[in-house]
């Protein structure tokens, strides 16, 4: 049985508090239609990854953090922000370990479509130490119905992804 920590887990963990305002503050959060997006290695927009969202945030503040334009990395063709320099060199010396699975595409849109789509930095988990970001709360939800059948569907498509339309 795959560990998994994610949004759910510490709203629980926090005695339910929301994780809207302070939580997120200098996260924007889009309302965007589910759309399939360019072949890349990384899901980025204006060529920053994952919409500035710190990615080291998710394994050590258990949430999203937005990232800091004063700390970036640069990796697989996009510019990644963290919200400490501390993080900026942990993912510069790992970045395997602290990056999305399926280059922070919609986790369930790789496993059961074969698609990419976008994500929104509060629809994330952690399964066995590796984190996976989704599109909104409705296909988080049908991400949970069945992670580790999902982890291995994207597994298998992320590579024939890239390979057919990069």
């Amino acid at each position: 049985m795959p560990v998994k920590i994610g949004r759910r887990q510490v709203l629980v963990a926090a005695g339910g508090l929301a994780l809207g305002g302070a939580a997120f503050a200098g996260l924007r959060l889009w309302s965007a239609r589910l759309e399939e997006l360019a072949t890349a290695p990384v899901f980025s927009t204006d060529g920053v990854a994952i919409r500035g969202t710190d990615p080291v945030a998710y394994f050590t503040e258990r949430r999203p953090e937005a990232g800091d334009p004063a700390h970036v990395h640069d990796w697989r063709g996009a510019v990644w922000h963290f919200a400490t320099a501390e993080n900026r060199d942990r993912f510069a010396v790992e970045p395997e370990r602290y990056a999305p699975q399926y280059g922070g595409f919609c986790a369930w849109a790789v496993a059961e479509k074969g698609k990419l789509y976008s994500t929104q930095p509060g629809n994330w988990s952690i399964v066995d130490g590796k984190l996976y970001l989704n599109f909104n709360d409705d296909i988080q939800a049908r991400w949970e119905t069945d992670i580790p059948g999902f982890i291995m569907a994207g597994d298998r498509r992320w590579p024939e992804i890239l390979t057919a339309r990069g």
